[in-house]
């Protein structure tokens, strides 16, 4: 696991790294990446009938350890049928909530992936929010962990690395969530 607290220099070598899987991307993964937080954001106004919060939100509840195909097969069963089901207790009563009308960032935890997941799709030109999942980490540090534990719920950790995408992006002159989608696209493809 990495540091929580890391030095200057292994902060600018996680940059170093998302900068260069950015490059590496080919042109047809990096326009898809780009457009990535669009075409979720529209997902979620569909959803939710022109709600874009409520249906980020459900799909953040929705996305913890699932691909993007089983969360927006969650997400859209929970609309039609008005109650989440198929995930775990504590997901399932998150999107419940935000089904009857809380406010997403009221119930999800915002310091971290699903928060954040939230923010991007919701507003996919935020300035500020960036998606740490298991990827992202992997990205940054240049390895593939596999099933060991990234320690990302650490909010001193989570926050370093989103840092280290933040530096990225403005080196790049991107928002943090496109270089991050983009990314996430080509190393996906690359690990596949």
């Amino acid at each position: 696991m990495i540091p929580v607290k890391c030095t200057e220099l292994q902060r600018a070598a996680y940059t170093q790294a998302i900068i260069d899987q950015w490059r590496a991307a080919t042109p047809d993964q990096t326009r898809r990446g780009l457009q990535w937080y669009a075409t979720a954001h529209e997902f979620a106004a569909q959803l939710a009938d022109g709600d874009t919060h409520k249906g980020a939100g459900v799909l953040a509840a929705l996305s913890a350890n699932k691909s993007w195909g089983d969360n927006c097969r969650l997400a859209r069963k929970a609309f039609a049928e008005g109650s989440a089901s198929g995930h775990v207790r504590d997901a399932v009563t998150k999107a419940n909530r935000i089904l009857e009308g809380a406010d997403p960032s009221e119930v999800l935890p915002m310091h971290i992936k699903t928060g954040y997941f939230y923010l991007c799709i919701a507003d996919p030109e935020n300035p500020d929010a960036v998606v740490i999942d298991r990827h992202a980490h992997d990205i940054a540090v240049r390895e593939i962990y596999g099933q060991r534990d990234r320690g990302l719920t650490a909010v001193g950790r989570y926050n370093m690395l989103a840092d280290c995408y933040r530096a990225a992006a403005k080196e790049i002159g991107e928002v943090p969530s496109k270089v991050q989608a983009v990314t996430w696209v080509a190393h996906i493809e690359r690990i596949r």
